[in-house]
């Protein structure tokens, strides 16, 4: 039976013709404007807490009478709120507890309560994956309780837990598919525009509250607290999440049609590249020849006209002063990784963890980090590695099965070849899922918000499989 294409556009019209959630954006304005007058005010005592408590509030609002609006709401809070930390620190005082980050978790996992409700009875609806995923994290959360201090292990919980309670909410939305894809289209295009030019500016320019937060935090890895020398993170926590958040965004660029894409691309790319996150330009490449590959021959002639326009557009920048230096540098490292100091410090790491990574059966549970050395002294240990992190935590008993649950939704949305091939968002979104899997033997890329973007490009790919095999029974049915 030959597959006729959906009108998905229909399903987005008849969203579109819904009542406007203005009681949502009223309340979505109102936290804009009482962020803004605390932070002008300097009043972070009492907006740190407030903030934590009213984003909740109006996730909890949106969640149960706008999910569209509570989807961009969830990812801009992402976005954003490590630049609200920094601004409330610059203008009141350093909080080293960094309080304030724990919203974005409360508020994604408000989808705990469809997680709850639905997850035991989800295997026969293809929900297996995220059932092997939640038994391991829960059984290593125990196992932390036990060798660790609760609030360690209830942090770690967070990082963990998040991103597959998520992405299990997207997978229960295959039915309305059609509006996530605009969605998340318009989310990620307005997101990489700000979040890219907001970058580009971090790096020249060097604002005060930027260069106030490197001081205080001493992360030296992350740059000088000075134009032209910091390795911009923009509006996230550090380069890594910024670095997998513009892959997924710089990627669905190629699945819209918008005038904002191309000044959009403009400053992705640049601060894209200036992040210097070597891991993720691999992944970027994986996720570009992926989607290349997957396209019908009309569409990746499209695809291959806009990267040129892009290429055309970007490229200059990269090749002038004060860009030139520090990207050209970072790229021939890849020819010189033996007198790489970044190279040899995570060779160190992988010598120092890999062995009690893989030998160690139960698993040290989630929160607790920490490694045995030569001497037999316990000391905190860096993971840079999303293999050794999940064998380390888990152990044997849990790292098998979260490892098959992530390859099971990769076969799964690789398997959809037919579907992505008039689906130019679900072929983006299937290629943005591949190059993110390929990023977890460099670091830990399936926790806190990396973890979102590789669970929840997984899961809207698998939802909207799973909408097109519906489509395709209903026609058979006809």
């Amino acid at each position: 039976m030959t597959y006729r294409q959906p009108d998905y556009n229909a399903a987005e019209q008849k969203s579109n013709s819904e009542t406007q959630p203005i009681l949502g954006w009223l309340a979505i304005i109102g936290l804009v404007l009482f962020s803004t007058a605390c932070i002008i005010g300097g009043l972070g005592s009492i907006f740190r807490p407030a903030y934590v408590v009213l984003t909740f509030a109006v996730g909890i609002f949106l969640y149960l009478r706008y999910p569209l609006l509570y989807m961009g709401f969830n990812w801009w809070l992402w976005f954003v709120t490590p630049l609200i930390s920094r601004l409330i620190d610059y203008r009141s005082s350093f909080d080293d507890s960094r309080f304030i980050l724990i919203s974005t978790y409360l508020v994604t996992l408000i989808t705990l309560h469809t997680t709850i409700k639905e997850l035991p009875k989800s295997y026969k609806q293809g929900g297996l994956p995220y059932i092997l995923a939640f038994i391991p994290i829960f059984y290593s959360f125990l196992v932390g309780l036990v060798k660790t201090q609760p609030f360690t292990a209830f942090r770690g919980l967070l990082d963990w837990l998040t991103p597959v309670s998520f992405g299990f909410y997207l997978f229960l939305k295959w039915r309305d598919y059609p509006q996530y894809r605009k969605n998340f289209q318009s989310v990620f295009l307005w997101g990489v525009l700000v979040v890219g030019i907001y970058g580009v500016v971090q790096y020249i320019i060097a604002p005060d509250w930027d260069r106030y937060w490197l001081i205080s935090t001493k992360l030296t890895s992350m740059g000088q607290p000075e134009p032209f020398k910091i390795r911009v993170w923009s509006t996230m926590a550090s380069p890594g999440p910024f670095s997998v958040m513009m892959t997924a965004g710089l990627i669905l660029l190629f699945s819209g049609k918008s005038p904002l894409i191309m000044p959009a691309a403009g400053g992705g790319y640049l601060a894209f590249l200036l992040c210097q996150v070597r891991t993720m330009w691999g992944c970027y490449v994986v996720s570009l020849l992926t989607l290349l590959t997957s396209l019908k021959p009309k569409l990746q002639m499209r695809l291959f006209i806009t990267i040129l326009v892009m290429a055309i557009c970007v490229v200059p920048l990269t090749t002038i002063e004060p860009f030139s230096g520090v990207i050209g540098t970072r790229l021939q490292s890849f020819t010189n990784l033996e007198d790489d100091d970044s190279a040899k410090v995570r060779q160190k790491i992988y010598e120092e963890g890999v062995n009690q990574a893989l030998t160690n059966s139960l698993g040290n549970g989630i929160g607790n980090t920490f490694i045995v050395d030569e001497e037999g002294i316990l000391r905190p240990i860096i993971i840079d590695s999303g293999i050794l992190d999940t064998f380390f935590t888990l152990g044997w008993f849990g790292a098998i099965p979260y490892l098959i649950a992530i390859i099971l939704l990769l076969i799964t949305v690789l398997q959809a070849s037919e579907f992505i091939k008039f689906d130019p968002f679900m072929a983006a979104s299937r290629s943005i899922a591949v190059g993110c899997v390929c990023g977890i033997p460099g670091f830990s890329i399936m926790l806190g918000y990396s973890g979102m973007l590789l669970w929840g490009f997984l899961s809207i790919s698998l939802a909207a499989h799973k909408y097109y095999q519906n489509e395709l029974l209903k026609q058979y049915q006809e």
